[in-house]
């Protein structure tokens, strides 16, 4: 074999070599939040809902329930915020807090420092548009809910969960949104049977995020539960669970 040819082969077989790793290495990554609020690479082919979390590949969250453990609520005794967290963490310097609501502003937020000081952003219980000029304004109307309430948590299988498993939860981007504080207040504790969002064109995400949760921290759901979310996820078949 002369010289060209040996080269012409070898040219070729580095170009498909070359082709097979961007194959199986895809270069599209999202960044995805993970359990200590920072960040870790995953592969941006799956699906992302706009609230932040990407899974690739995803599971249909209507199958996903029906891995969920159907069982009576826990009593209630012995709950306390406390027994999940105390405060919110710091991440890199920044408190979680102002790490979420940076996450839901998007590209018109504007920063002091960690601090979210301004921006405009679609709140997702209400759907109204929300538009903030100074800080006062996210402390008085916007607070961090957790999709999965700490007390449904607790009394869906938390209360038997180690104590860093249920910090994990209660500080896992995956489980946190920046939302309306009236419309939270009126959630309170409740699970998909007793309250779900006003803004119905996010119930099919707000109720696959739960899934997501629960079985991602192994929680289980009452039977009226499981059926609220079933009659949900009729009207979006193909919504995917989210960060698991």
């Amino acid at each position: 074999m002369n010289y060209r040819l040996r080269r012409i082969i070898s040219a070729l077989a580095l170009l498909l070599g070359l082709a097979t790793w961007l194959i199986v290495n895809p270069a599209n990554y999202e960044k995805v939040p993970s359990a200590d609020g920072g960040q870790s690479d995953s592969a941006g082919s799956g699906a992302v809902d706009p609230l932040g979390v990407s899974t690739p590949d995803a599971k249909l969250a209507k199958d996903v329930l029906e891995q969920l453990e159907i069982k009576g609520r826990a009593p209630k005794t012995g709950y306390a915020r406390t027994a999940f967290y105390k405060t919110w963490p710091n991440v890199d310097g920044c408190s979680l807090r102002q790490i979420i609501i940076k996450r839901e502003v998007g590209e018109s937020v504007k920063l002091d420092g960690c601090d979210v000081v301004a921006g405009t952003f679609v709140e997702p219980y209400t759907g109204n548009t929300f538009t903030a000029t100074q800080k006062s304004d996210f402390s008085n109307h916007i607070q961090i809910d957790h999709v999965v309430a700490l007390s449904d948590a607790w009394q869906k299988g938390a209360q038997y969960k180690s104590a860093e498993e249920r910090y994990a939860m209660a500080t896992d981007p995956l489980n946190l949104l920046a939302v309306d504080a009236s419309a939270n207040q009126q959630k309170s504790d409740g699970d998909a049977a007793t309250w779900l969002p006003s803004n119905k064109a996010f119930r099919c995400q707000y109720v696959a995020r739960q899934i997501s949760v629960k079985y991602k921290y192994g929680l289980w759901v009452t039977e009226a539960e499981h059926n609220a979310i079933a009659d949900i996820l009729q009207n979006c078949p193909n919504e995917p669970v989210v960060g698991i």
